[in-house]
């Protein structure tokens, strides 16, 4: 399988996806159903839930394949 990054963003913060990394452990949709629907194209929907709420879900994430940063950060870095 070819590593891909796919990065979803609300704005606020942008939430980062790495394929390779991922072991498919259920614990997003599980938790979050209404933002990560392996049943959906995209499967992530950013805009579906607050960003307190996706971060935590993201948070919970055991392999690391999900990832966030608050774009705010992220771009006085530059």
């Amino acid at each position: 399988m070819k590593a891909v990054t796919k990065y979803y963003t609300n704005g606020e913060i942008t939430v980062v996806w790495e394929n390779a990394l991922c072991q498919h452990s259920t614990i997003c949709w599980k938790g979050l159903l209404e933002v990560f629907d392996p049943g959906q194209s995209p499967w992530i929907n950013i805009h579906a839930a607050e960003t307190q709420r996706i971060i935590e879900q993201v948070n919970k994430c055991p392999s690391g394949a999900l990832s966030y940063f608050v774009n705010n950060e992220k771009n006085s870095d530059s």
